[in-house]
C-alpha cells in the first residue's frame, strides 16, 4: 500500500495561513497518544498502533491519519492538519457539532484511534490556535501570533537574561540571538507587526536591566555609564537613583548609550526589519 506523505510543515503551513478562512466556525480535534498494542496469537500476528509523539510524530501521523485526510477530502471539507492536530472549517456552530460527531465516529470506529475530548471543541477560528498562530477578531481578518506563543517567548527570554547577571553580554547573546532568529523565521510572516515591534523593544529593555544588575554598585555603575559616553552629571544622577533595574532600563542614560545600534553591534537580531 502506498502512503501519501504530506509536504513539509514550513511551506504547507505558510500556504494555509496565507489563505483566507471565511468559515465562522472551526471543529478542532486532538488525538490522544496510543501505546503500541501487540496481539499474541498463533501463528504470530503483530498489530501495532503508532504513538504519535516524539521526533517522528509528524511522519507517523501522516501515515496513520492519511485515511482521515482522504475522508475529509471526499466529504468536501476545508481542513488543516499537522501531526495529531486537525482543524475543520465549517459555516455554522450547528454544522460544526454535526461534523464533530461524524468525524469522531469515523476516527474511533474506522481508524481505531482515541480523540482527546478535553482539547477538541467547536468554536470560532479566533478562539482557537494552531501551531502557535491564530486569527484576529477584526473585520479584516489577519494572521496573528497566539498569546500562548508570545508568553513562551517571554518566558524563554527571561530565563536567558536572568543568567546574564553572572556572565558577559557576549555569552548571553550567543544563546539569545539564535533563539530570536529562529522565532522570527517561524512567526515573522504574521500580519500583526506591532507585536514583533513590542517584543523587540521588550528584549532590549531586559538586556539593559541585566547590564544594570551586572554593574551592582553605584560606583561601578557611574564608571560604566561614563565609559559609554554619558555625561558625568547624568551618570552620577542615574547611578545614585533608588529605582529598580526595570525602571532604570527606561532612563535617558541607558536608552541613549545602550541604544539599538549598540545591541545590534553585539549581534542581537530584530524580530522585524527597521526596529
Amino acid at each position: 500500500m502506498s502512503w501519501n506523505v504530506r509536504e513539509s510543515c514550513g511551506c504547507w503551513l505558510k500556504t494555509f495561513l496565507s489563505a483566507r478562512i471565511p468559515s465562522p466556525f472551526v471543529t478542532a480535534f486532538r488525538f490522544l497518544p496510543v501505546r503500541p498494542k501487540i496481539e499474541d496469537q498463533r501463528p504470530q500476528t503483530v498489530k501495532i498502533t503508532f504513538c504519535v509523539r516524539g521526533v517522528l510524530s509528524p511522519l507517523l501521523s501522516n501515515l496513520v491519519l492519511d485515511e482521515l485526510d482522504r475522508e475529509l477530502e471526499r466529504r468536501g471539507h476545508r481542513y488543516v492538519r499537522y501531526a495529531d492536530d486537525c482543524n475543520i472549517y465549517v459555516r455554522s456552530e450547528r454544522a460544526g457539532q454535526r461534523v464533530m460527531e461524524s468525524i469522531t465516529q469515523f476516527i474511533t470506529q474506522k481508524l481505531k484511534l482515541k480523540v482527546n475530548e478535553t482539547k477538541s471543541a467547536v468554536a470560532r477560528p479566533q478562539e482557537r490556535k494552531f501551531l502557535g498562530f491564530s486569527f484576529t477578531n477584526e473585520p479584516g481578518v489577519k494572521r496573528a501570533i497566539a498569546p500562548k506563543a508570545v508568553d513562551r517567548f517571554k518566558r524563554r527570554v527571561r530565563e536567558i537574561t536572568r543568567r546574564a547577571k553572572g556572565v558577559s553580554m557576549e555569552t548571553t547573546m550567543e544563546e539569545l540571538a539564535p533563539y530570536m532568529r529562529g522565532w522570527r523565521t517561524y512567526f515573522g510572516f504574521c500580519e500583526t507587526p506591532e507585536v514583533l515591534v513590542h517584543l523587540t523593544r521588550w528584549v532590549r529593555l531586559r538586556l539593559r536591566a541585566a547590564l544594570w544588575r551586572q554593574w551592582k554598585t553605584p560606583r561601578r555603575r557611574r564608571a560604566a555609564l561614563i565609559a559609554l559616553g554619558v555625561s558625568s552629571q547624568l551618570a552620577s544622577n542615574t547611578a545614585g537613583s533608588g529605582r529598580g533595574p526595570w525602571r532604570i532600563a527606561r532612563s535617558k542614560a541607558l536608552s541613549a548609550e545602550l541604544s539599538n545600534a549598540y545591541f545590534q553591534s553585539l549581534g542581537l537580531p530584530s524580530l522585524i526589519d527597521g526596529c
